[in-house]
C-alpha cells in the first residue's frame, strides 16, 4: 500500500523502515500532523499513518475520504484523536497497535515516581552547579506504602508487578475486577474512592475515553491523601490540569510526575527552545519544584518502537490482503472497557 506517515521523527523513520523490509509498502515520512491544514499531503495515498496528536475529525475524514483514502493505520493504541463515527459512516477503516510493550511504559512510570519521590531530577540539578548540598533531598521509600493503580488493563498489570516488587500494597481500580490476576499479583481490587483516600502513590494507566475524561478532577484530588505522589503516563486530560494546580498550591499533593498533558499537542515532540511557551497552565507547572514533566516518551524504547512499526504495518498488509481484521477499532469500542 503507498502509506503518508505523518507526524513522524527519525525514531519511526528507522523504526518503520526496518520493519518495511519484510511488508514491502511504500512508505512517504511527513514530519507535519495530520490536521484539516495537512490533509491535502495524502493526496495519491491509499492509507494514512496519523500519530497521538493527529486530529483525524470529521473535515479531515471527509477530505481523506475524497483523497481516496480507505485505511487509517495507527502507531499508537489510543485513537481519541480519530471521529471513529465520521470514520465508519464514511467507510474509512481504522487499525491501531492495542499492545506493543506494557513494560515501556510501566517502567517510565516508575522512572517518573523514583525521581519525584528521592528528588533525583533536583539533585542532578544541582550537581552540574557543584552544589553537592542535601538540604532539602529528603525523600521517602517505596517498600511498605500504599500504591494505587488506576486502570488494569496489560500496562496496569505490568505496574502492579513493579510495585509489588518494591515490597508496595497495591490497590487497584477498574470496572472490569480479574479475580485470577488480583490472586497471582497479589493486590486488592478497591473503589476508586478507597483507593484515592489509601493510596501513598497513586498511577494512572487508563485510555482517553468520555468515561475517563477528567477522572481525576477537584473532587478526585481532594479524596487523595495529604502528599501523596500522582503519576500519569496514560493520556494527560484524564486529569483536570487546573485542578491539579490548585492541590499542588495547597499542597495537597507531595509530588507530581507526568508524561502526557491536557493540552500537549503542537508542545510535546517539538523543540521550543527558542520560543516564548504560551501555555500558561503548563508554565505554571513546570515553576513547582515538586513536579517532573517529560514529553510523552514512556513508549521510546528500541522494543516498543520495534514491535509498534511491525503491527502497524502488518496491519495495513492484511487490510490489503482482505484478511480478518483483529486490530480494528470500531464504534462500539469507543463506551466498552473504558479503563482498559
Amino acid at each position: 500500500m503507498k502509506i503518508a506517515v505523518f507526524d513522524t521523527h527519525p525514531y519511526d523513520q528507522q523504526a518503520l523502515t526496518a520493519a518495511n523490509n519484510e511488508h514491502q509498502h511504500q512508505l512517504a515520512f511527513l514530519e507535519p500532523r495530520l490536521t484539516i491544514q495537512t490533509v491535502e499531503l495524502a493526496a495519491g495515498f491509499n492509507a494514512v499513518c496519523p500519530f497521538v496528536n493527529c486530529r483525524v475529525d470529521e473535515r479531515v475524514l471527509i477530505r481523506l475520504k475524497a483523497l481516496g483514502v480507505k485505511l487509517i493505520t495507527l502507531r499508537a493504541a489510543g485513537y481519541n484523536g480519530i471521529d471513529v463515527a465520521a470514520a465508519v459512516r464514511l467507510g474509512i477503516t481504522i487499525l491501531r497497535v492495542p499492545a506493543y510493550s506494557p513494560h515501556a511504559a510501566a517502567e517510565h512510570a516508575f522512572a517518573l515516581l523514583l525521581c519525584v519521590v528521592r528528588k533525583v531530577h533536583r539533585a542532578h540539578a544541582r550537581v552540574r552547579e557543584l552544589n553537592f548540598s542535601l538540604n532539602g533531598l529528603e525523600g521517602f521509600e517505596l517498600h511498605g506504602k500504599t500504591f494505587g493503580c488506576v486502570g488494569v488493563g496489560r500496562i496496569g498489570a505490568v505496574a502492579i508487578g513493579i510495585a509489588r516488587g518494591f515490597g508496595c500494597r497495591v490497590l487497584a481500580y477498574d470496572p472490569n475486577e480479574d479475580k485470577a490476576l488480583a490472586k497471582k499479583l497479589e493486590f486488592e481490587y478497591a473503589e476508586l474512592n478507597q483507593l484515592l483516600t489509601e493510596s501513598d502513590i497513586v498511577s494512572l494507566h487508563v485510555p482517553l475515553t468520555p468515561q475517563t475524561r477528567h477522572l481525576i478532577d477537584a473532587k478526585a484530588l481532594a479524596c487523595m491523601k495529604a502528599g501523596a505522589v500522582l503519576v500519569n503516563t496514560s493520556r494527560g486530560a484524564v486529569i483536570d490540569t487546573e485542578a491539579l494546580l490548585v492541590a499542588l498550591k495547597s499542597r495537597q499533593l507531595g509530588g507530581v510526575g507526568l508524561d502526557v498533558y491536557e493540552m500537549e499537542e503542537g508542545v510535546f515532540f517539538e523543540d521550543l527552545s527558542n520560543e516564548i511557551l504560551s501555555d500558561d497552565l503548563l508554565a505554571r507547572l513546570l515553576t513547582y519544584p515538586n513536579v517532573l514533566i517529560t514529553s510523552h516518551q514512556g513508549f521510546l524504547t528500541h522494543e516498543a518502537l520495534a514491535a509498534i512499526a511491525e503491527t502497524t504495518l502488518a496491519n495495513a498488509s492484511i487490510f490489503e490482503q482482505g484478511q480478518p481484521l483483529m486490530n480494528e477499532v470500531r464504534l462500539a469500542d469507543q463506551g466498552a472497557a473504558a479503563l482498559r
